[in-house]
């Protein structure tokens, strides 16, 4: 977006001065009146290459350094405009029809009003982030015209006018003053050129019908559409969310709480505000924590959770304790309670039959010892405070479709269903029904009414054909929001001249050598995954005369080609982190300098930021030092080439045994971490194999772990410990750290509880000390896996870690929970990680190798920046694991095998099983067991489920069962999926 500046050499009489008053009142009650000055002017451009009379005054004021002009001499010529036109929408049009806006092959040679922008900012800043950017695309050449400061459009607001009637007001003027200029610069030009009607958009249609009663063109946004070449697609991504209904449907759900009714309650105790969580496992069960109770609020049924989504910001009012109630013993899904609803249906109450008996038929449970067995605080929703809503992945209910023949563009109401199953059916209208059945389609949600049992949204666009891995690929990277854009022409901008022939400079009088040391005699190497390119780290170790060993840390020196705000770091700030896919990598740094330029790669010499430590034999820290320096790895080895190199006793070389001397300390600081209390937590991971070309899986493994992978985490560890104290000792206001917070004992109650009652077996959560110790008795000889499931489970007990700035929090809340550290940072990943990156700016100034910039002074700017990068690595770690899933359904696609596996959960009509081999688990339910449906009776107490009927069996938690393994397209979703069938 241009930003408007005054010329330097401009003309004092081309500017006029308007005075703005505005009325407040002061806190003693007092009124005061307040003057703002606008400096206007007449030589802010109109920006069309139609008109030399701007170009040449621009010329002049910037001392010819003017923005070239954005608007087309040949604009496009569609419906009843020959000559062209340019297209002036209000602020209406930009928030009912962005993403039609965004298309490439639409809506070029548009002009932004400083006006309309201002509101869209006030009104949504996600869309005015997406409008700035529509302003910086040169393909579609969107300017930015500021009216409020051009005297001829400026508009001062009337007696007795509306904010947003002036506003319109100014909009109108706007596009009678482009006519007027470009009919007169052309009338005067020699060249034949046509004159373009200039447009006003607006679904106001009071606006538009003042506009043409002023003469101008203006057209309600639906109806230019309608005169698009693509218009039928370009409808359907038109807002819903202000279409008048007729009718009046009756209200099904409860009004929501004023704000300010909500905010009193809030600051009385009455009510409480959280996020709204829905259950994987059971659609009509939401939770919601809050600090008041120890344990989450209950939202049970559609009626309670009252329109919230999951994700959104609510408030939640807690029901009188005769209306507790236990947690379902269920598992139910969306597709089970909306069978056959009809999606063009208004009106309807928001529970059906099916749904009351869901909700009440519950298995008859004596209350006793389990969690399960206990009423639990239950709440209803009575406001939203903010919505989470976002873009949605999903396909269309094909039974929802009324008209389905391709060449029928009736327009109809279709439920779409989303991928994330705790999202509920979305109502879409659309034309394209025929065309859009089996596509994976991106949708946004408009709003949801009181008399719509279902939110209603709009279609953006189709991802391509359910299960195709361009399509499914896509879909996973937009349910994360993970930014895979191509880098911008302005990032590539910032990269190196020389690209791939940059080189450390030779000679030591060069700038890039200033304060660094050399250490290039080093024997480095680098241990990494298989075919690893982004090296971010590596490591050597060498004896000292004194018997200690001097230990090197070398990490790449991103900070040196990043350099902070320019727009490779604002990109970088706004990506946050690499995302790993199974066949792919979506980078937070342009490739040049991920895999060349910074990766530590081997023979070559590189920029690094090393931690160089002296430690004893038992590793015992003697002294640490930080420098910038310049290195030579000798080698990159994967895990497996150190590891072999590591054992073969005929490799007596120095950095064989250096790598050697890093194995023998690495193991006594893990041992060190582990006295401390750290745990040894586990997780269901496994590797896809794939063909090298195709990239098409062929088999899944699990991952196996060696001690060189423990060897690189302990070494990494210590340098981010090390790097926090240091960063913290000299800035104790804005270190960025990374906390882990000690999670709740109510959050083990359950697992606790589950051990005891099935295994004899007690889990202890004192400390992070006492649950690593009670972890490692959890052992039954029988099953061997039976104590990584439970470090699985305990895992799913933990809270997430955080990136926060260090005067958010006192000292003890800085603590690591897991890694029983007091202090913690990131800095050994900056090629993928923004985290680190910002942390190697800190340390640079730390050490005085550089003053720190203003940016990361502010703690304002770093508390927006931890926030951002918190979602990021948590969506990345998201995408991560959905990129396996979809990779492990389609290597099993066709085939049926047989294994064993481990019962993670029970239900009253199913049960969760775990098979370790493929690190998946799926839902078994009784209804996939035979026809009709065994009946099951749940002992929550014991957590065991008796099935009787056709299939009689006993189900008890923890245990090992052969299952049959096959895949299926999950209807609900569209995904294939494993299941698994009792053996």
């Amino acid at each position: 977006m241009t930003s408007l500046k005054r010329p330097r050499t401009a003309d004092p009489s081309s500017l006029a001065l308007s005075s703005r008053v505005y009325v407040r009142s002061t806190k003693s009650g007092k009124v005061q009146k307040i003057v703002r000055e606008v400096y206007l002017r007449d030589d802010i451009p109109c920006s069309s290459r139609l008109c030399s009379t701007c170009l040449l005054n621009s010329l002049e004021g910037y001392n010819k350094q003017a923005p070239k002009p954005k608007l087309s001499d040949q604009p496009a010529r569609t419906g009843a405009y020959t000559n062209g036109h340019y297209l002036v929408p209000d602020t209406n049009a930009f928030l009912s029809a962005m993403d039609v806006f965004e298309v490439e092959s639409a809506f070029k040679d548009v002009v932004v009003l400083q006006t309309v922008l201002e509101e869209v900012k006030n009104r949504s800043l996600p869309l005015y982030n997406r409008l700035v950017s529509l302003t910086r695309n040169d393909d579609k050449r969107f300017y930015v015209f500021f009216n409020e400061f051009r005297k001829e459009t400026h508009v001062e607001r009337g007696t007795g006018e509306s904010i947003n009637d002036r506003n319109d007001r100014a909009v109108r003027k706007v596009v009678a003053w482009y006519q007027a200029h470009l009919q007169q610069e052309i009338k005067g030009s020699k060249k034949k050129a046509k004159l373009p009607t200039i447009v006003m958009l607006s679904d106001d249609k009071e606006n538009v019908k003042k506009a043409k009663s002023e003469g101008l063109d203006a057209v309600p946004l639906k109806e230019y559409i309608s005169t698009l070449p693509d218009a039928t697609t370009l409808l359907d991504m038109v807002s819903e969310s202000d279409k008048t209904r007729t009718g009046g449907p009756k209200a099904v759900y409860p009004e929501h709480y004023t704000m300010s009714k909500m905010l009193t309650g809030i600051k009385a105790g009455t009510l409480h505000q959280g996020i709204f969580n829905v259950s994987n496992y059971n659609a009509l069960e939401g939770s919601v924590h809050v600090p008041a109770f120890e344990r989450a609020l209950l939202i049970l049924g559609r009626e309670n959770s009252n329109r919230a989504v999951s994700g959104d910001t609510v408030v939640v009012e807690v029901l009188p304790k005769a209306q507790w109630k236990t947690p379902s013993s269920q598992a139910i899904d969306e597709e089970t309670l909306a069978k056959d609803d009809d999606a063009e249906a208004e009106g309807e109450t928001v529970f059906s039959e099916r749904e009351r008996r869901l909700l009440n038929d519950e298995v008859k449970r004596v209350h006793g010892s389990t969690l399960e067995g206990k009423p639990q605080p239950t709440a209803r929703v009575v406001g939203v405070i903010k919505r989470n809503w976002r873009q949605y992945v999903g396909h269309v209910d094909g039974s929802s479709i009324r008209v389905a023949e391709k060449q029928n563009r009736a327009q109809q109401m279709v439920f779409l269903i989303p991928m994330d199953k705790r999202i509920p059916k979305i109502r879409i209208r659309t034309r394209q029904a025929g065309e859009l059945v089996g596509k994976r389609l991106l949708v946004t949600i408009d709003s949801w009414e009181r008399d719509s049992r279902y939110p209603v949204g709009h279609f953006v666009r189709s991802l391509g054909e359910v299960e195709s891995k361009e399509a499914e690929t896509e879909a996973l990277l937009l349910e994360y929001d993970v930014q895979y854009r191509p880098f911008p022409k302005t990032v590539l901008d910032c990269l190196p001249q020389e690209g791939h022939d940059w080189k450390v400079p030779t000679s030591k009088e060069d700038p890039g050598w200033r304060g660094r040391k050399d250490l290039r005699d080093l024997l480095v190497c680098s241990i990494d995954p298989p075919s690893c390119q982004d090296i971010d780290d590596a490591l050597h170790a060498k004896p000292l005369p004194n018997g200690n060993f001097e230990v090197g840390v070398h990490i790449a020196d991103v900070s040196n080609f990043v350099r902070p705000n320019n727009a490779m770091d604002k990109e970088a700030s706004m990506r946050g982190t690499t995302v790993y896919l199974v066949d792919k990598r979506i980078d937070m740094l342009p490739m040049l300098l991920g895999t060349d330029l910074c990766s530590l790669k081997p023979y070559v010499e590189r920029f690094a930021f090393s931690v160089v430590w002296e430690l004893t034999p038992d590793a015992q820290i003697v002294g640490t030092n930080f420098t910038k320096s310049v290195i030579r790895s000798r080698e990159a080895f994967s895990y497996e080439r150190a590891q072999l190199r590591i054992d073969d006793e005929g490799q007596q070389d120095e950095l064989t045994q250096g790598m050697r001397s890093l194995l023998m300390l690495s193991k006594k600081l893990k041992q060190q971490r582990m006295d401390n209390g750290a745990l040894n937590l586990a997780s269901p991971e496994v590797k896809v194999q794939t063909e090298s070309e195709t990239s098409d899986p062929v088999d899944v493994q699990q991952k196996q772990l060696l001690d060189t992978n423990s060897l690189v985490e302990e070494f990494m560890l210590l340098a981010n410990i090390s790097v926090a104290r240091k960063v913290y000792e000299v800035y104790p206001q804005i270190a960025l750290l990374r906390r882990h917070a000690a999670p709740p004992r109510s959050n083990f109650e359950e697992l606790q509880n589950q051990l005891k009652v099935r295994k004899g077996m007690e889990l202890r959560t004192d400390s992070s000390k006492a649950v690593a110790d009670s972890l490692d008795t959890c052992v039954d000889p029988k099953q061997p896996f039976f104590n990584t499931l439970v470090r699985i489970l305990a895992t799913r007990c933990m809270m997430s870690a955080e990136y926060f700035c260090s005067g958010e929090y006192t000292y003890p809340e800085f603590k690591h929970y897991g890694l029983a550290s007091e202090i913690y940072t990131h800095f050994t990943s900056p090629i993928r990680r923004y985290a680190d990156l910002e942390v190697h700016r800190q340390l640079a100034a730390a050490i005085d190798y550089e003053t720190l910039d203003a940016s990361l002074h502010s703690r304002t700017k770093l508390d927006a920046v931890c926030k951002n990068i918190n979602v990021r690595h948590r969506n990345a770690q998201h995408a991560g694991r959905a990129s396996v899933e979809y990779y492990v359904g389609q290597a099993l696609k066709g085939r049926d095998i047989e294994e064993d596996g481990f019962v993670m959960r029970v239900f009253s009509n199913g049960f969760i099983v775990f098979v370790p081999r493929f690190g998946v688990e799926s839902l078994i339910r009784l209804r996939d067991l035979a026809t009709p449906e065994p009946h099951g009776t749940y002992d929550a107490d014991e957590y065991v489920l008796t099935i009787s009927g056709s299939r009689s069996a006993t189900i008890a938690l923890f245990e090992m069962v052969r299952v049959r393994i096959w895949d299926e397209k999950e209807a609900s979703t569209g995904k294939r999926k494993v299941k698994m069938s009792l053996l």
